[in-house]
């Protein structure tokens, strides 16, 4: 039997017409689309390496400029508003007992400095390369070598429970609407970041200030970490010192509805 080239073609045969194969035109589109892949990724990369950590980095010094600045504009307007008192104290024509009414509200509200007896609890990450000191634990998982903000919150809550007449976090007053946030490895306080080891300073009986940690559930679960992985932990009394006042911003904030 002869090749099928070979074999030629009647008059009647049906003559084949010249266009594009589907796999030709799936060839074209695979081309097109990863032009435009390549076209989108420089338009997102702008010459830099997408791949690198570059922008985290970016973003942690972004943040640490941001904390300083809101450390800076604190220190400005604690003095603002002392130099406000001076003056509405000049000024304001109010009785002694207004004023002294008003002195009870300011240290209530923790604007004013606090002097008296402290304890001062220390929490810190456990080593990195930690691992399990007692039998029948098991080996750590990074989340269980980390400070986490329940933590912190169990101690400032266990020491506003044992009666603190004021408390201070790192170098920051708390007042009632201060909130202790963690976000990864990090505290965030009133707009500023701090790294362990976190300082919690109070004010208050140190008999029972220390009472009120050891009594706190949520501390003593915390202490079981810090027998097995090595957690930091420590409890000292200071004796007399001045807790600073508030100095940031006391005007609330809330959600507002979208119009």
């Amino acid at each position: 039997m002869s090749n099928s080239a070979d074999s030629p073609q009647s008059e009647s045969s049906p003559v084949r017409k010249s266009g594009f194969r589907p796999v030709r035109v799936l060839t074209v589109g695979v081309f097109a689309l990863a032009g435009l892949i390549f076209f989108t990724s420089f338009n997102t990369a702008k010459g830099t390496d997408i791949r690198t950590d570059a922008s985290m980095l970016k973003l942690s010094d972004l943040i640490q400029e941001r904390s300083h600045n809101n450390a800076g504009l604190d220190e400005a307007n604690g003095s603002l508003r002392r130099d406000v008192e001076s003056l509405a104290e000049r000024d304001d024509g109010s009785t002694k007992a207004e004023d002294d009414k008003l002195a009870a509200l300011e240290d209530r509200a923790g604007t004013q400095k606090l002097k008296g007896k402290a304890v001062t609890v220390t929490l810190d990450d456990a080593p990195p390369n930690a691992t399990a000191k007692l039998p029948g634990y098991p080996e750590p998982q990074p989340d269980y070598l980390v400070i986490h903000q329940q933590d912190l919150q169990a101690v400032v809550n266990a020491l506003w429970k044992g009666g603190a007449k004021g408390i201070k976090v790192m170098d920051q007053r708390l007042i009632s609407t201060s909130a202790v946030r963690c976000v990864g490895n990090t505290l965030i306080l009133q707009g500023r970041v701090y790294s362990p080891p976190y300082k919690i300073q109070a004010v208050g009986d140190p008999g029972r200030l220390k009472q009120a940690l050891a009594d706190s559930k949520a501390i003593q679960n915390y202490m079981v970490y810090v027998n097995v992985y090595g957690l930091g932990w420590n409890v000292a009394d200071d004796g007399t010192v001045t807790l600073p006042g508030y100095s940031g911003t006391v005007d609330l904030q809330y959600a507002k509805p979208v119009e």
